[in-house]
């Protein structure tokens, strides 16, 4: 080991090697590059991973982790995604309480350390990739290769694709993954520690402890689990010094002998595989039941190569998905933050001239497959077995291999494979330094990559900070990927952007700009029910109720359990007096989603408008038991039956709402009107009064304060508040009426009095 270190000598200063010292550097160079994310906002996925998710509030039982997905859904919902990352939404929970509520800040600054913890980890990862295990009489591992390790740290430390899963909170999954993927790595090199004369003995404890972090690295995310193959190549290639290639010339040559195969039949490597191979399948068939034993459902337009007819139609896909991953890797300037929803159109024949770009991809894997497996340099020979085992193995499940994934390129897979590439780098560094004699230009180009890719983190850290910039920037790579890679990504590749400024604009309450982007998403792709779905609900408010009735229902057309459109769909057919249309759309979009308060809520305002009063308030307790702080349900079911002339049942409805949201401005008032016409004038008045002091610039509530105090005979009180009332909303006719009613009896009580 110590040729590749002597040949990196003109590029890593001998100043920087002691373990503690090249910590420190690879700490505070991870830090540096990403610090600009650390005030950023909640942008993309973290809005429904964390603001929206429920599983983080105190009043959710922390049990209810163990049976929800990522997303805070039931695993057991047909609209599941499937992804069972506890663990980590346990984090994010931790955060919330800490920080008093769903401020980013601490969850961005978690994140950053959580990088530079795992980064300052890798320099002991690549050293034993690097270097191989050794140790001392005290059981201590030797530091190894100081220079290799350090320079692949700072490679990985510094890489431009890691920017989604540092500056997107939801990215912490890949994070914790990352990090007990490499303590469980690290945890099975302790196995083998103590040695005797026949050879290395294993020690279980640290074994059964290496997939016990196995197991936790998957509960933070799904990839984990394939540390214990990595663990298991690293066993049999570099423990047991198994050389495929002498086996398979002795099998050709018909060699009975086989000597190499007496490393795999010791008891020691045997008893290893079997804990390994019972710890995986353990941990897959509990994440089977747990799953539901059904995989998660996802549509054309998330993987669209999955849907393709034809075997080679997918097969050849498939390929180029991963040629664009080692591209990233490579060249990590072209970023995105979402590359789905038709970003990259399919390759429908062998005619199309991105094939050449999947052949590169395995002409390059076959040549350091070859390199790995033939070299007569044992040295070599594990460097570059464990390399592309630390690219590939972690890779496997996002590569549609064994089941169909729900995205067609991410970055954030790339975090644990990179730090195979960051190996493979470092050992080309080192034989391109060997093979010249101009190490210092070798060494001008290392740092020039180091500076450019941090750059680049800083830069993309930037974009990360708020939904606007991000969205944005995805429209900028466009050009740039023309230059650098295929022309005809352009077109689609805007798509996806489109939506998300377009939903971005309407939250701001720019719906003109907002129609215009969302109708520029639906053009580039005709089956994108999101944005149909988004755009005929903006069409809706702004009361264009055809155009958005026919989005609606082309959406639910080529979506049919899309339950949102459904619901959408029932509030437009409501609106347009179709109330048997909407009763069934709203129908079948509970048939969807059977948790769904608010298509409760609206189903409650339908039966409403027909006069179905029993319906209507049955739908809306749905929704309060669904979700007890349905405002809206509470406040409908109040003025139902106060109108209805219930007004024991309209103030036990209250009463009840109250104790479940006890701050909500709007039910005070409800119910501080039930209260007044029962003539409980005292605690009626008390609820008007929190009512306006939390609230204080809406007329009708001083306008019924006033009522209450009229009916209760405190004519001045009464006066004030009509006065504020009309001050706030001159224009109300019945706080008009009834101020001029009060002014004559005034005027008649004070000429009485005279």
């Amino acid at each position: 080991m110590a040729e590749l270190d002597a040949d990196l000598d003109a590029i890593i200063p001998s100043s920087f090697l002691p373990p503690f010292w090249a910590k420190l550097v690879v700490g505070f160079v991870s830090l540096l590059c990403f610090a600009r994310s650390y005030d950023g906002d909640f942008v993309f996925d973290d809005s429904e991973a964390i603001v929206n998710n429920k599983d983080l509030h105190a009043d959710t039982p922390l049990g209810d982790l163990w049976h929800h997905d990522f997303w805070g859904s039931r695993l057991s919902s047909n609209t599941s995604h499937k992804s069972y990352r506890p663990l980590t939404v346990l984090t994010f929970r931790i955060n919330y309480y800490l920080s008093g509520g769903f401020h980013p800040v601490g969850f961005h600054v978690v994140n950053i350390l959580l990088h530079g913890g795992i980064s300052v980890l890798m320099v002991d990862v690549f050293s034993v990739l690097f270097g191989g295990l050794q140790f001392t009489s005290k059981g201590r591992r030797v530091h190894l290769a100081p220079r290799a390790s350090l320079l692949a740290a700072l490679l990985f430390a510094v890489h431009p694709v890691h920017t989604e899963c540092v500056a997107g909170v939801v990215g912490r999954a890949d994070l914790l993954c990352a990090l007990f993927f490499s303590l469980s790595f690290l945890g099975y090199c302790k196995a083998f520690r103590e040695s005797n004369k026949e050879g290395t003995q294993s020690s279980t404890c640290w074994v059964l402890l290496s997939i016990f972090l196995g197991a936790v690295a998957m509960l933070c995310k799904e990839q984990g689990i394939t540390v214990l193959g990595l663990n298991a190549v690293f066993d049999i290639l570099v423990i047991g010094k198994f050389n495929v290639l002498e086996v398979v010339q002795k099998v050709l040559r018909k060699d009975k002998s086989l000597e190499n195969l007496g490393a795999l039949r010791s008891r020691g490597l045997l008893f290893r595989m079997t804990l390994l191979t019972s710890g995986g399948a353990g941990m897959l068939y509990a994440r089977w039941k747990i799953m539901g034993t059904g995989p998660p459902a996802f549509t054309e337009v998330d993987n669209p190569a999955s849907f393709a007819d034809s075997v080679l139609v997918r097969a050849i896909n498939y390929n180029y998905y991963y040629s664009l991953n080692a591209w990233l890797l490579l060249c990590p300037w072209w970023l995105c933050f979402d590359w789905s929803m038709g970003c990259i159109p399919l390759i429908k024949s062998v005619g199309d001239w991105r094939v050449i770009a999947l052949a590169a991809l395995w002409l390059c894997l076959i040549g350091l497959i070859c390199q790995a497996l033939c070299s007569e340099d044992s040295r070599k020979r594990r460097i570059l077995t464990l390399g592309l085992g630390f690219l590939v193995i972690p890779f496997l499940p996002a590569s549609n291999l064994f089941f169909r994934v729900g995205f067609v390129v991410a970055e954030r897979v790339l975090y644990l494979p990179s730090a195979g590439y960051c190996v493979l780098l470092t050992f080309g560094f080192g034989a391109l330094s060997r093979q010249t004699k101009k190490k210092k230009l070798i060494s001008a180009c290392v740092l020039g990559i180091l500076l450019i890719n941090a750059l680049r983190c800083v830069i993309r850290s930037g974009e990360w900070r708020s939904e606007d910039q991000l969205f944005r920037s995805a429209l900028s790579v466009c050009p740039l990927n023309a230059k650098v890679y295929i022309q005809d990504l352009i077109f689609k590749t805007d798509l996806l952007v489109h939506y998300n400024i377009g939903k971005n604009l309407a939250d701001k309450g720019n719906q003109t700009a907002a129609i215009q982007y969302y109708r520029e998403a639906v053009r580039l792709n005709p089956k994108y029910v999101h944005a149909m779905n988004n755009l005929g609900n903006i069409l809706k408010e702004r009361n264009e109720l055809q155009e958005a009735e026919e989005l609606l229902s082309l959406a639910v057309q080529i979506q049919p359990d899309f339950a949102a459109a459904w619901m959408n769909l029932g509030i437009v057919q409501n609106s347009l007096k179709q109330f048997e249309a909407a009763e069934q759309s709203y129908r079948t979009a509970i048939k969807h989603r059977r948790k769904y308060p608010d298509c409760y809520y609206n189903l409650g305002r339908l039966y409403a408008d027909l006069n179905r009063h029993v319906d209507a308030l049955n739908a809306w307790r749905n929704a309060t038991m669904l979700k007890p702080e349905h405002s809206l349900a509470w406040n409908n079911m109040i003025i139902l039956l106060d109108n209805t002339g219930n007004l024991a049942q309209a103030e036990a409805v209250g009463r009840e709402a109250l104790e479940l949201i006890p701050n909500d401005h709007s039910l005070m008032f409800s119910l501080a009107n039930v209260l007044g016409k029962s003539q409980k004038y005292k605690e009626s008045e008390a609820l008007f009064l929190k009512a306006i002091k939390a609230n204080p610039n809406v007329a009708s509530y001083h306008g019924n304060l006033a009522v209450l105090y009229h009916r209760w005979g405190h004519l001045d009180l009464a006066k004030k508040h009509y006065e504020i009332s009309l001050q706030l909303d001159p224009a109300a006719a019945g706080t008009k009426e009834n101020y001029g009613l009060l002014r004559r009896k005034l005027e008649q009580m004070r000429k009485s009095n005279v």
